[in-house]
Formats: C-alpha cells, structure tokens, sequence
C-alpha cells in the first residue's frame, strides 16, 4: 500500500502502513463512542414518538427510514462524486472528511428544537435525516482510516475494537435517553415531542466542540498513491456481496433495537413498562460493547497465553461496567438522596437479572474459541447463534423469550467489524470507494425495520415480525462462510 505526502491543507503527516498508529487510532474512538451513543437514541425516539402523534408500528419505524436512508443516499452521493471526479476524501483527508460530517451532523441536531417547538413530526424526520447525512459522511471516513491504521491482517481487530466504544455509547445511550425522555423531562412539565429538545441541543454543541477538536488536531494523511475517477469497487464480487452482507446485518441490528421495548412490554414476553425496557435496552446493546471487546482480543496477534488471559478479564470487567451502569439512580439525581447509597442497593436488587445473563457471556467465550480467530468462521457461528434465538424468541415466550432477545446483543457484535473488513480485504486504491458503498448498504437500517413493522401491524403479532430479522442473519452466515470469499484478490490473511 502506496502512501502520499503531507498536504497543509489536511495539516496531517505521512503514514507507514507496517505499523499501528495507537495515539490517531485512541482519538478515532470518540467518534466512534458518540454516533452510537447518538444512534441508540431513535431506540428511545420511537416509542416516544408512537405515543406522543399517535402513530401505528409502521408509521413510527419512519425514524429509522429517516435515520438511515439519509445514510444511502448520502452515501449514494458520495459513490457518484468519486466515479465521476475521483475519491473526495483521496483529495481533503481523512481528517477534513470527519470535521464536515461533525457539522453536518451538529446542523441536524439543531433542527430538533424548532421540530420540538412545531410539534412537527416531519420537521423531527428531517432532522434525523440530516443528521444522518453527517454520520455517513463519518462512517466513510473512519471506518476505513481504522483498518488502515496498521496491518490490512489485523484491521478486523482494529475494527472491533474501535466499535467497542461505539457500543460503550450505546450502552449508556439507552440508560440517559430513557431517563431524560421519559422521566426527566416529562416530570418537569415537557411532555410528547417536547421532551427531546434539549437533548438534542446538547448534541449540536457536542458535535460543534468535536468538529473544532479534529480541525486542530494532526492526524497521519492515508492514501493509495492516486486518485482516479470510475467504479473501480464495483469488479470485485466479495464487494458486492459484503454491501448486501452489510445491508442484511444493519437492517437485522436496527430491527430488534427498534422492536425490543414494545418486544418486552408484550404481556406475553415480560410487560414491562418503557422506561423498564429501556434499560434492558442497554443490555442488548451493552452486549455488542462485551462482544466487541472480545473480538479486538481475539482476531489480534498477541500471544495465545495473553489472549486467553484477556478473553476472560475483559467480558467479567465489561460485564460488572454494564451492570454498574444499568443499576444507576437516575431519579435520585433529580429527586435528590442518598445517590451511592441507592446504586449500591439497586446493584443488589439485579443481581438476578444478570444472573441469568452471565451463561450468555460463558456462551459467547466459547464460540470464540470455536471461531479460530478466523474473522469469517466466527462470523459464520455468531450469526447463526443470532438466528437460532431469534427463532426462540419467534416460538416461545415469558422469560425465555425476553433473555433469546436481549442476549442477541453479544452475538451481533462482531458482524458489522468482520463484514467490513472482509470487505475492504485487497481493494487497494478503491478502499474509500468500497467504503461508500457498504455504507450506503446501511440503507438496510431503514427498509427493514419497516418490513417488520408492516408485519406486525398486519398480522397483530409483533413476535413473528422477528422473521425480518432472521432471514438478514441467515444471509451474513453465508457471507461469513462462503460470500466473502468470492472472486476476493489473495490476501495475507486465512479467514
């Protein structure tokens, strides 16, 4: 891999690709942990926009249509610019590619304050849309500028790791949002829509301080040596197949997420009230965090004794952090208390809610031993762990059906990391290419959830509408085990 000098206009330096840049690669990470920590909030938006414009499951799934369209078709921009012109990010850098899409972002954020004012739902989907304008502009960047950061056999690690405090974000997303609009916000007298507009005020200044930050800030210039107009990504069929691989995984990730808090107050699953479900919420997503960390560990190359040694440490610490996290006195924040008194007693009270959830974590060990640190075999068994619980939680309920749900968190984690990097495996010139591409395959974030939501209002039944999601993980085991494999150039490493 060719690099290309140092511009003034990117204020960034030259990069070696034979070694892993840790401080550029800390500092991408940010990134990472607020877009999901800002992603996880449409988990939150739904139900409360159901009830705020009395809206049907389909008509609500609108957030994520919104929300993840604007991904395709920002992304579908961005494909027709480097085909015509040439990569845009080959010619600004990976750094001035994150600042526009903070302030694209930062801009979407804003217009929930009017959206909130209007009481206008179609002003809130705009915003979304926006906003999600800004992060597929992010995911293109970042996305590939982590796998580039080192060796092209150890970015499916980078990758994970990197999504880890993506899941961090989303842990703790489900935790505030929940909080902040269905309690906090509601009790001091803004009720329905009104109650996410100072939330999302607080991301536009957010956004706007970290688009300063990476202006500043010098981070290595990646390139391939050229820019060069045409479709160059489109020749390699593992492409093809990893965009609807991505396509199958975010439509399958963003459908159980959207699903899950009316999920859990079915009567017949748990019937649990929003701001009840909204924590368990955390749980799933703190799953992908558990599962990502494990990842990082064990598609890297450190030594076998070490690797095992963290495979252990690092799901019981993330583990304790999320149930930490989950047991918060949120309403002692705002009602005042003994705070840490309170954590303390509610830690004790879930203990057997996370119980039961620990031999999912035992579970997940194993299949990573099972994977082989083989991005694509792991990939192939966690997917198909996914589809056997979902079909649980299609067939059964009560308990077990609710833990099938929650659990799928742990064992989606690794889909997103593993199918990019295969991906991007021996594009070369093209990565950025590539890379629009499979983010505009986060198009499947919107049509899915919308599948689902159309089954479960048809047949009243919102248990099979899990079937959306079970036919996507049934696609990415097959790109796992055989698609990513297709017509790929030979690379360095076995998967």
């Amino acid at each position: 891999m060719a690099t290309i000098p140092a511009s003034n206009a990117t204020g960034s330096v030259s990069i070696d690709n034979n070694q892993t840049y840790r401080g550029p690669f800390a500092i991408m990470t940010v990134l990472f942990f607020m877009w999901g920590f800002m992603t996880v909030f449409n988990d939150i938006l739904i139900p409360r926009f159901k009830e705020a414009f009395t809206l049907d499951y389909y008509h609500a799934m609108f957030v994520q249509l919104a929300f993840f369209g604007a991904y395709f078709i920002g992304s579908l921009v961005y494909f027709i610019i480097s085909a015509i012109a040439g990569d845009p990010i080959a010619r600004i850098g990976y750094k001035n590619g994150v600042v526009v899409g903070l302030l694209i972002a930062a801009t979407g954020s804003a217009l929930f304050w009017p959206a909130a004012t209007q009481l206008s739902y179609p002003l809130f989907l705009a915003g979304l849309f926006v906003v999600g304008l800004g992060f597929a502009m992010l995911q293109i960047a970042a996305n590939p500028y982590v796998t580039i950061l080192g060796p092209e056999r150890t970015a499916s690690s980078r990758l994970n790791l990197a999504q880890a405090f993506n899941s961090v974000g989303t842990t703790i997303g489900p935790l505030i949002g929940g909080y902040l609009i269905f309690q906090y916000f509601a009790k001091t007298g803004a009720h329905g829509a009104d109650s996410v507009k100072v939330p999302y005020l607080a991301f536009c200044v957010v956004f706007l301080v970290l688009s300063a930050v990476f202006f500043c800030i010098h981070l290595p210039h990646v390139g391939e040596g050229k820019i060069e107009p045409g479709v160059g990504a489109l020749k390699y069929p593992h492409v093809q197949l990893g965009a609807l691989a991505i396509f199958m995984y975010v439509g399958g990730e963003v459908s159980i997420g959207s699903a899950i808090i009316n999920y859990l107050g079915q009567p017949t699953v748990a019937g649990l009230s929003a701001d009840e479900a909204a924590k368990y919420v955390a749980i799933y997503w703190g799953g992908l965090m558990i599962g990502r960390f494990m990842a990082a560990v064990e598609l890297s190359e450190m030594q076998k004794a070490k690797k095992q040694l963290l495979l252990i440490v690092i799901p019981l610490l993330a583990y304790l952090l999320l149930w930490i996290a989950k047991s918060a006195p949120l309403d002692a924040l705002h009602n005042g208390g003994n705070i840490f008194g309170l954590w303390a007693e509610s830690f004790k009270a879930n203990a057997p809610v996370f119980g039961k959830y620990l031999p999912f974590i035992g579970l997940c060990w194993l299949l990573f031993q099972f994977g082989k640190a083989q991005a694509g075999r792991t990939l192939t068994i966690f997917s198909l762990t996914v589809c056997a619980l979902l079909v649980t939680a299609i067939i059964a309920g009560g308990p077990l059906a609710m833990w099938c749900v929650v659990a799928i968190g742990l064992f989606t984690s690794i889909g997103w990391s593993n199918t990019f990097s295969l991906a991007l495996e021996g594009t070369g010139i093209y990565k950025s290419q590539v890379s629009s591409l499979l983010v505009m395959a986060i198009l499947g974030g919107a049509v899915l959830p919308l599948a689902m939501g159309y089954i479960a209002d048809s047949t009243k039944n919102l248990q099979l509408s899990f079937i959306v999601p079970l036919i996507a993980y049934a696609y990415v085991a097959f790109y796992g085990a055989i698609g990513h494999k297709i017509g790929r150039p030979s690379v360095s490493t076995t998967n």
